[in-house]
């Protein structure tokens, strides 16, 4: 029996202890997809549309794509042909992306912790990130992870929330999350205590240049970003910096 099937509501706070945050997503898997694309007024789905364009897979390619859920950001790498595998770490995710998506081919689920994962060195060409940084108690320690399993060359793409830099936009988005989010997270959630959380990360979570410092500070190259929906999303962008071989020494004539 796996977490998801205890009764009482496991919400996660800004501690984000790994249990408590597996546990709480865990809790919301079987209607995670849809909770998501009302709460977003449809815009996850545009989302993701982006997202892929970003990874820009190829047909034979690896490609990770890490704080996954049930698949469906994967479900669109994987149209491409690459071979995608879907990494987790709740195994109420990963459970309920195995059922639903267990006819998509080049598609693969694993349970996995983003600040220690289970792959090698330079594995694959392209990984991305959606939603899920944000949730991770070691953020940088997670980038240095995907810098670590991709390949010299290889693409980075992290897709998260951010901060509207208009007033405005700002002040609307808040009212929208502080008012509106927690009335329809009620009547359509399994876990409401689970978009509070989602609410309180938003708010404490860096905005766009701070987020492009830390990927450029861990050693990614090429560090660009640009704002989805107003800058309530922001869309990063890097790529893990080719070593060349070093030159060698000139032979000295005896």
């Amino acid at each position: 029996m796996t977490r998801a099937a205890h009764s009482e509501p496991n919400r996660a706070d800004l501690g984000k202890d790994p249990a408590r945050v597996s546990g709480m997503f865990d809790q919301v898997a079987a209607r995670y997809d849809v909770t998501n694309t009302v709460l977003s007024v449809g815009n996850d789905q545009l989302w993701r549309i982006a997202t892929t364009r970003a990874v820009a897979p190829r047909p034979g390619e690896r490609i990770l794509d890490l704080a996954a859920g049930t698949g469906a950001s994967s479900v669109s790498l994987a149209r491409s042909g690459a071979h995608v595998v879907a990494a987790d770490f709740s195994p109420g995710m990963i459970a309920e992306g195995r059922r639903r998506r267990s006819g998509v081919r080049n598609l693969e689920f694993v349970e996995a912790d983003a600040t220690a994962l289970p792959f090698a060195d330079d594995e694959f060409d392209a990984v991305t990130m959606s939603f899920g940084l944000r949730n991770v108690k070691q953020p940088k320690k997670a980038l240095a992870e995907l810098l670590r399993v991709t390949k010299p060359g290889g693409r980075l793409v992290i897709c998260e929330f951010s901060h509207p830099p208009q007033p405005a936009i700002r002040g609307a988005y808040r009212f929208y999350n502080d008012r509106v989010l927690p009335r329809i997270a009620r009547a359509v959630s399994s876990n409401t205590e689970a978009y509070d959380y989602l609410n309180e990360s938003i708010k404490s979570w860096p905005d766009q240049t701070t987020l492009a410092d830390w990927i450029r500070e861990i050693g990614w190259t090429q560090v660009a970003y640009r704002d989805l929906t107003f800058g309530i999303v922001a869309l990063h962008r890097a790529v893990k910096p080719v070593v060349e071989p070093a030159e060698p020494a000139d032979r000295l004539d005896s």
